[in-house]
């Protein structure tokens, strides 16, 4: 397992993945079999130091990976993604003076799923201000409220969560292992991303002793490093996911229009000027996505400082949910009325990248942070 141009996880492998995607799709299941898989590989420990079982990966390289496991199976490579980002914040928040990272750090190297469980309903705020109540008992804590879309609902054996202490008020960030006072609805009936598995968790009175405290901070925006690194690692690991269903579709759109046949014409899709031109718009969209998402991990992981590393952040991650969005658009139209159909890829694909336009940031979000930072507040 080289690193540079080979990548991690072996063709052979990914393959298999791509083969039954559709059934867990069809069948609104957990890929099982693809989690088993990729963990005998190692893949949960990408990120996890060479000296602690893991492969010392960085966060471009990790990226690069999600991609392309993104151009086999979105859902998989989405699920993952959750665990790869509190991963990747594990050793940020160690190199960042906060030794409690290591809490992180520790379960990867043991292979365990570690969900990522921040997003509550009606909570704009989302990172910067939960509205689950942590209410201080002793030295501990009870959490209590309501997490959705914690992907690996159902399968993680630690979490990364949140909650409010009012007498602060604080955010009071923790890591836990899954209990019994966490109830898992079964309420994952979507559109797309089925395999993700994101159902809702009830923390009932979580006992979360002080040792799982990882941060204790003032709500709000903070470069604080478990904000920045969360907010970081997420935003850009999802790009790299997103970006991986549009280079996915891209494949399918040249396969597509080099096999199919104009009547009308009497010559091959791939030859008629209006096809070749929506071939070429969606590579034309998709180019530059992945240069953006080295530069920002450049960033993060050099601690450059950038004025403006949160709109940017936000910024990859929607260019590449709609790009790839875009690059879909043209290739189904090339394709033609097959692509319609359920069991064809590209109509699972475009699916599962409209999955992304309700995850943070969105545009409306995205667009105030630009124009606060260059405007100023709304007087």
């Amino acid at each position: 397992m080289k690193r540079g141009k080979v990548m991690f996880l072996k063709d052979e492998l990914l393959e298999k993945i791509r083969e039954r995607a559709s059934y867990y799709d069809e069948n609104n299941l957990f890929p099982e079999e693809d989690y088993k898989e990729l963990k005998e590989a190692g893949y949960y420990r990408l990120f996890a130091p060479k000296n602690k079982n893991g492969f010392g990966y960085s966060l471009k390289e990790v990226a690069r990976e999600q991609t392309r496991l993104a151009m086999y199976a979105p859902a998989t490579a989405l699920g993952i993604n959750m665990h790869q980002i509190i991963a990747g914040v594990g050793n940020y928040l160690v190199k960042h003076g906060n030794e409690k990272g290591n809490l992180i750090i520790d379960a990867v190297s043991k292979d365990q799923l570690i969900a990522f469980g921040i997003s509550e309903p009606n909570n704009d705020k989302v990172l910067f201000g939960s509205i689950s109540e942590a209410i201080k008992k002793d030295n501990d804590y009870l959490f209590k409220g309501q997490k959705i879309f914690v992907s690996l609902a159902k399968k993680f054996d630690k979490i990364l969560t949140y909650a409010n202490d009012s007498t602060g008020p604080w955010s009071v960030f923790a890591i836990l292992d899954r209990s019994s006072e966490m109830e898992v609805k079964n309420d994952w009936n979507t559109l797309g991303m089925r395999g993700t598995q994101s159902n809702s968790i009830y923390l009932n009175n979580v006992h979360v002793k002080d040792t799982n405290i990882i941060s204790k901070i003032k709500p709000g925006p903070t470069k604080d490093p478990i904000i920045l690194g969360i907010f970081a690692y997420f935003e850009i690991l999802l790009a790299a996911t997103y970006h991986g269903i549009g280079k996915r579709a891209l494949e399918l759109g040249i396969e597509r229009v080099k096999s199919r046949n104009s009547v009308s014409n009497n010559n091959m899709y791939s030859n008629d000027k209006d096809i070749r031109w929506r071939i070429a718009e969606a590579a034309i969209t998709l180019d530059g996505i992945e240069t953006q998402i080295d530069h920002l991990s450049d960033l993060i992981e050099n601690d450059i400082n950038d004025p403006f590393i949160f709109q940017k952040l936000s910024t990859i991650k929607n260019k590449s949910v709609e790009t790839s969005k875009g690059a879909l658009d043209e290739i189904i139209r090339a394709s033609g009325g097959r692509s319609y159909y359920n069991d064809f890829e590209l109509s699972r694909l475009y699916r599962d990248v409209l999955a992304g336009i309700f995850q943070p940031s969105d545009q409306e979000s995205l667009h105030n942070a630009w124009a606060n930072a260059l405007l100023g507040p709304i007087k």
